[in-house]
């Protein structure tokens, strides 16, 4: 996404100079890392051998929503080329939206959210 709207031209500039794509690349990019802190610190009570089911499932439900967004996203950034084969983001569209589903779909993982946050509040 960046290298495209850095490449491509509207209106007689790159598309990365227009605002709104500024901030499609900043809550990307913001997405991104918040995920990676959520699979890190999860990550880190695992090797810790702690308890990690909450932040494990906080984790998977948080990067997966956030994959989703950001593809859909980079699809309006590339426009009609977003649903060509030939460009990667079309593939990684629908990546994305199958870790929503795998690995336990994103509605069980808020009910395990849920359901650890009730037993610790217990």
């Amino acid at each position: 996404m960046l290298r495209h709207a850095r490449e491509r031209k509207t209106f007689g500039q790159a598309l990365c100079e227009h605002q709104m794509i500024q901030q499609i690349i900043a809550d990307s990019a913001t997405a991104i890392e918040a995920a990676r802190g959520l699979v890190y610190r999860s990550a880190a009570l695992y090797d810790q051998g702690q308890r990690n089911t909450k932040l494990a499932s906080m984790a998977k439900l948080f990067a997966s929503d956030a994959a989703m967004k950001i593809t859909t996203d980079a699809i309006q950034v590339f426009g009609g080329y977003g649903y060509m084969q030939d460009y990667p983001v079309e593939r990684m569209f629908r990546d994305a939206k199958l870790t929503q589903i795998f690995e336990g779909a994103n509605q069980i993982q808020r009910l395990v959210i849920a359901r650890e946050i009730l037993k610790e509040t217990a």
